[in-house]
């Protein structure tokens, strides 16, 4: 049975902050929704003692396909959250206490002092600093969780990963071109056997704010121990994205994209930088395409420039790239 909506129950939701000695018992506790993601349910509550946010794991996501996945997964974010703490303080925002019934947990709420580094990219103000840091963030926690036995252990979500991203992005792309399966679920397979660092799962400009220590990682519910490819490519993808949506700031999204991976190379100790490039390489043209014709297409994107980038993708996968310089030149001659 899953649990109980927390945005429609006002008393489950004074239950949980009254049991973490966040609310008076005499203080009303009220919650308001917030917009956003397609994952969890998300909240906003102002008390006497602060204001909170509360994440709720969904058991369909908000999306036109169907895509169910474990609410659980919210203990594998909780798990994150307080691991990569230790390592980046002030790069996650930190957990105050969890609730295990209704599979939800609560948070400091970060106000107006934080803005969404996606709107930023939107809008057309792309800062290669900001992409530095976010690569040099997610170095560090690949670096300091590299051949963990215990957090491979603990981060052992592997059926939960291949619901929430391989078989969303890669199977369901396969699914919509026959005539690349053969290539994506090669991909899915990779990705799945490599397990060398804790992965975010979910490193998204939408899923990062700027705030006045650099960037905060959020959303990390796809946490999984397996291939820093994965992350790598997936906050790769979003450049290529954004300048098929905004073909007049390519360059400076390409530079951006330049930076993320020269901030994150020097962190690489568990294997050779090589090696890992390769996989990034070729595992990015397979969500460059998912985000067309996967579960989560993106919304930004009018059809001849999804045209495009399908194009794009279909040709990188058909003739893998040997390097990520060599995705950025192409994408920047394509879409100047």
């Amino acid at each position: 049975m899953p649990p109980v909506d927390l945005s429609n129950d006002p008393a489950a939701m004074r239950r949980i902050f009254l049991a973490l000695g966040l609310a008076a018992p005499d203080e009303e506790v009220r919650a308001v929704p917030l917009t956003g993601g397609v994952s969890s349910g998300i909240c906003r509550v102002d008390l006497r003692s602060g204001s909170y946010c509360v994440k709720q794991a969904l058991p369909q996501l908000k999306v036109a396909k169907e895509w169910k996945v474990p609410v659980e997964r919210v203990f594998a974010e909780i798990g994150y959250l307080r691991t990569v703490a230790a390592i980046v303080p002030g790069h996650v925002p930190r957990v105050l206490g969890e609730d295990a019934q209704s599979k939800s947990f609560v948070m400091a709420f970060l106000g107006a002092e934080y803005r969404n580094w996606k709107a930023d990219l939107l809008a057309g103000r792309i800062d290669t600093g900001i992409a530095r840091a976010t690569g040099d963030i997610l170095g560090r926690i690949h670096a300091a969780t590299a051949d963990d036995a215990r957090l491979a252990t603990q981060f052992a979500n592997d059926a939960d990963f291949h619901a929430l991203r391989l078989e969303p992005y890669l199977v369901e792309t396969a699914r919509e071109h026959p005539e690349l399966a053969d290539r994506l679920l090669q991909l899915v397979q990779r990705t799945a056997s490599t397990r060398r660092v804790l992965v975010h799962g979910d490193v998204s400009p939408k899923n990062i704010l700027l705030g006045p220590n650099g960037p905060v990682l959020l959303d990390a519910e796809c946490a999984w121990f397996g291939d820093p490819a994965f992350d790598l490519a997936f906050c790769l993808n979003h450049f290529l994205l954004k300048a098929a949506h905004l073909p007049g700031r390519t360059g400076a999204l390409m530079e951006s994209f330049s930076a993320f991976v020269q901030a994150y190379w020097p962190h690489v100790h568990w294997e050779p930088v090589g090696a890992l490039e390769q996989r990034v390489a070729t595992l990015l043209p397979g969500l460059t395409l998912a985000r067309i014709d996967g579960k989560s297409p993106v919304e930004y994107l009018g059809e001849p420039q999804r045209q495009a980038v399908r194009a794009g993708a279909i040709a990188l996968l058909r003739e893998p790239p040997s390097s990520l310089d060599f995705i950025a030149g192409r994408w920047a001659r394509e879409f100047a």
